[in-house]
Order: C-alpha cells, then sequence, then structure tokens
C-alpha cells in the first residue's frame, strides 16, 4: 500500500502520522510557524518549508497523495467566520495551484465543522466547484473524533478527491469509543503547575456538580461549566483553565497529544505553550488514518 504524499499547512504532522501506519513516504512539508516545524523535525527528520504562498508548486515533488488540513480561522465558529473574506480563507486557492499543476491521484482535507455551513454551505460549495474543475471527484463530511476511539468531541469538515472519476466513496464510521483513562495521568504523576488554583476550583466545584467520573469539565464563553466522560474540542488559543481534568486540573501536554491521536512516543520539543497551541490546532489522527485507509482501498 506504500504511496507517497505531501503535507501542507503540516502543524506538528497529524497527516504524516496517519499515512505513516499505512506505508506512505513524505516528500515534501510546508508549515509557516517556527515552533510547528521544530516539533515536526525532531519527529520526522523532514524540516518543512516554510510559507506555501512564495513556493513555486513546479519545484514541488511528484506525489500519489495531496495532504492540507488548510488554516480554519476563517470559518470558525471561535473565529470572526469572514471565509473568504478573510486572506487566510484563500490559502485553500494554495491547494488548487498545486492540485492543478502535479495531479495526484488523491487529495484528503480537513477544516472545521463549521466550513460546511459556513455562509449557507456556498464557501464549500465553492471549494467543491474549484476542486471539480480540476478534473477530481469530490466527497464531503463531517466526522466526530468520538467515533474514531479518541475521547475528544472534535467535528471536522474532511474532504476527499480523487483523480479517478468513476471511483465511488463511502467515509468510514466505525463508532469506536475511547476511553478518557486511557489518556489521564495520575493526578501524583503530574507536575502541581498543572493544578489550577484554590479559588478557581472552588468556583467551579460550586457551580457544577459531575455525572461521571474521570471527566473533562469545560466553560464556555458564557462562563456555564458542563462535564463528559471526554473533552471538548482542543483550541490552540483558548483559556488556559477552559479544560480541567475533574474540575481540578488542567490537561497536560501529553495528555492533549493523545487526545488527538499522537503516540507516547511523539516527542515533545517546545514549551506547554506552544505545544498546547500545536495540539489545538493538529488535526486527529484516529479520524485521517481512518479515511486514508479506504480512500486507499478505492
Amino acid at each position: 500500500m506504500g504511496f507517497t504524499y505531501i503535507d501542507l499547512f503540516a502543524g506538528i504532522g497529524g497527516f504524516h502520522q496517519a499515512a505513516k501506519a499505512l506505508d506512505g513516504d513524505c516528500v515534501f512539508a510546508s508549515e509557516i510557524d517556527a515552533s510547528a516545524k521544530l516539533a515536526y523535525s525532531a519527529n520526522y527528520g523532514i524540516f518543512p518549508c516554510g510559507d506555501i504562498t512564495e513556493i513555486d508548486e513546479k519545484n514541488i515533488p511528484d506525489h500519489d497523495v495531496l495532504f492540507a488540513g488548510f488554516p480554519c480561522q476563517p470559518f470558525s465558529i471561535i473565529g470572526s467566520r469572514l471565509g473568504f473574506d478573510d486572506i487566510r480563507g484563500t490559502l485553500f486557492f494554495e491547494i488548487v495551484r498545486i492540485l492543478k499543476e502535479k495531479r495526484p491521484s488523491l487529495f484528503v482535507l480537513e477544516n472545521v465543522k463549521q466550513l460546511s455551513g459556513h455562509d449557507k454551505g456556498r464557501t464549500l460549495q465553492t471549494m467543491k466547484n474549484a476542486l471539480e474543475e480540476l478534473g477530481y471527484k469530490v466527497f464531503c463530511d463531517v466526522l466526530n473524533a468520538l467515533d474514531y476511539g479518541l475521547p475528544q468531541k472534535r467535528e471536522r469538515t474532511i474532504i476527499v478527491g480523487f483523480s479517478n472519476k468513476d471511483v465511488e466513496f463511502v467515509f468510514p464510521n466505525p463508532k469506536i469509543t475511547g476511553k478518557l483513562e486511557d489518556v489521564l495521568e495520575t493526578d501524583e504523576n503530574v507536575a502541581l503547575k498543572y493544578f489550577a488554583s484554590e479559588r478557581i476550583v472552588e468556583k467551579r466545584q460550586t457551580s457544577h456538580k459531575s455525572d461521571y467520573y474521570p471527566s473533562i469539565w469545560h466553560e464556555n464563553k458564557s462562563g456555564n461549566i458542563s462535564s463528559y466522560p471526554y473533552s471538548c474540542a482542543l483550541r490552540a488559543g483558548a483559556s488556559y483553565n477552559y479544560l480541567l481534568v475533574n474540575g481540578k486540573r488542567r490537561l497536560t501536554p501529553r495528555e492533549m497529544l493523545r487526545l488527538q491521536g499522537f503516540p507516547d512516543d511523539f516527542k515533545i520539543v517546545c514549551n506547554d505553550s506552544q505545544t498546547r497551541k500545536q495540539a489545538g490546532n493538529a488535526v486527529p489522527v484516529n479520524v485521517i488514518k481512518a479515511v486514508l485507509k479506504e480512500a486507499l482501498q478505492v
């Protein structure tokens, strides 16, 4: 099942992790964030190129599969939701530019759930039209990491395209529930710096009683507290205390990476702040692996 691929907007390599498990060979990666590039290099031995807008598509190696978790802020419920009015939204067309030149057999793209409904569906349709005009058969769906063995409610729009227009593709939906206890460290093994202050813990405990243990307590933008036997979606730029394990402590960097499907041998080479940002921006490895496995079989 060996194949070559490129990894655009690579982050810390969620696509790379999934592809590696299926005998993929990365021939090119691009990422603009300096800390993410360091993490990618330390773990995969490839130092990503920088700003994709400055890279000539003719200089990108030929490849079988294109991966891209393109910037989500223009479409996110947490962001401004400006879509193509935001310059980051236009980065999608960098993908189109490369597809037009290199013509890989398959692409897999990832973005936030809100992309599917942005501007009453017109944004996603514009994207589909652009991809279909290149001759690809395109399939889209919203998948939840909770269904793929990760204890994190993380819904993402997945776009898959095939150069062979005769293919039929169905997104996998395994409904495998991950266990939070498999992700969490015991409190005794967690450094004191991850525990919230007495004031915050008391405030949480006063306003909410959980039906679950272990649980992740979530505080939304309105200050309402809820808890579940899984995590709400990790966010790159969120408050440090918006997710608390059993209402008491923050997730460690390793726990956040586990929630995204990264194995424990993934090297953490950046500080807590950068690693938290990287985990919040990453694609859920299990979701991509399941989709990619199905697409390669097709």
